[in-house]
């Protein structure tokens, strides 16, 4: 029997190195994903929870005088006390009352508003629970619900007067200081004004300067040097950004505070790098035989650029742009610098209005005290998690429908 070969040896060890690199590529790749597994389940544990709340079905006598005097809170009272009579004292009465949200006398004024005819009727009407009652339904209660407290819960349950329903307003409502009644509205509006501005500077700005960069800037230190700086810009941390608007557009050029026209500007000044880069790629990757035969057939420079390779080249630099977008849609500190962590209830209706950001809304209930407010700030996260799915996959669809390939 003869001995293997030294080159045999050396094959059997470069096999068995590459089953090991193999094995461990596998492994790296199944932690990531388990780590990734682990985090997106627990927000969305904590989160889902909070696309419902819980509601109180309260039988609600519009009284003249309660409704000419907009004194709503007397009602949702005298309708709890009506379902407990037995309860005495002034305070068994406050910790009855405090089953109900405080903002159901404000659902109570709004549904007069609509429908005045309720004045002197009695009505079976569905309202918002307070968030200690909302969590302990879910089976979150933190020891602020009392035994009364538990037995009235009960029984409103048995009753068929409590139940859990579908959280629209967390949908169609602003900021709140209750966690029942805030909503994530206010802050999707800011986010979306800060994109169209972060968009409208930043894609001609970066598209201009990567077609001058890439098709008519001359080689030298000068174009270099530009080069190296946007591509430093690039790297640089969120929140030097957030400085340099602060300095820039609040302090120098008086612009107001916490609007969603200077959060636009600071992430265009971040995103531009990007959409730069982008745009130089992709211009580089149409071949150079376009502009060739353009030029032969007598197009000047600027029209086989704008004509000819622009056009091949603009589903990358959209790819580009759109990731860009993406990113500053989950920026907070350069938010955070400009002002934009401002507490603001009101709907924004234009680039000046105070407003604030998705993801500032979420930094801002992850920090409350109450318990619902962290439950709301996993559904937002979820919420934002699926704008920027949507944001990538519009990218990866636009590569595909219209890239052509050379």
């Amino acid at each position: 029997m003869t001995d293997i070969s030294p080159a045999a040896r050396r094959l059997a060890r470069r096999r068995a190195s590459e089953r090991r690199f193999r094995l461990y590529g596998m492994a790296a790749v199944g932690a990531a994903l388990a780590l990734l597994t682990l985090i997106l389940g627990g927000i969305a544990v904590d989160g889902v929870s909070a696309f419902r709340q819980a509601e109180v079905r309260l039988p609600v006598t519009f009284e003249a005088a309660a409704v000419e005097g907009g004194d709503y809170g007397v009602l949702v009272k005298r309708a709890l006390k009506g379902l407990f009579p037995e309860v005495r004292g002034r305070k068994a009465k406050r910790a009855l009352y405090a089953l109900a949200s405080q903002g159901a006398a404000r659902e109570l004024r709004r549904m007069v508003a609509e429908d005045p005819g309720l004045a002197g009727a009695t009505r079976e009407v569905w309202l918002p629970a307070s968030d200690d009652v909302d969590m302990f339904v879910k089976g979150r209660a933190s020891g602020r619900i009392s035994a009364d407290q538990a037995a009235w819960i009960a029984a409103l349950t048995d009753g068929g007067r409590l139940e859990e329903h579908f959280n629209t307003r967390f949908f169609t409502s602003g900021d709140s200081r209750e966690p029942e009644l805030a909503g994530i509205l206010g802050a999707t509006l800011g986010s979306l004004l800060t994109l169209a501005i972060t968009f409208a500077v930043a894609f001609p700005l970066g598209v201009g300067a990567a077609v001058y960069l890439e098709e008519f800037a001359p080689r030298n230190r000068l174009t270099d040097l530009i080069e190296v700086s946007i591509n430093n810009l690039a790297a640089v941390p969120s929140i030097v950004f957030g400085l340099l608007g602060l300095a820039v557009f609040l302090n120098l050029a008086g612009l107001p505070r916490s609007a969603p026209l200077v959060g636009g500007l600071v992430l265009a000044l971040m995103t531009l790098p990007t959409v730069v880069i982008a745009g130089r790629v992709a211009l580089d990757a149409v071949p150079g035989s376009i502009r060739e035969a353009a030029l032969g057939l007598g197009a000047s420079r600027l029209r086989a650029v704008v004509h000819h390779v622009l056009p091949l080249a603009m589903p990358g630099v959209l790819t580009g742009a759109i990731i860009g977008m993406a990113r500053a849609l989950g920026e907070t500190a350069p938010l955070l610098m400009i002002g934009m962590v401002a507490f603001v209830v009101d709907l924004p209706t234009g680039p000046t209005d105070a407003a604030t950001a998705l993801p500032v809304q979420i930094f801002l209930w992850a920090d409350a005290p109450e318990r619902a407010f962290v439950e709301r700030a996993a559904a937002a996260i979820l919420v934002l998690l699926a704008f920027l799915a949507l944001m990538n996959l519009v990218a990866v669809l636009l590569r595909r429908r219209w890239e052509r390939r050379f």
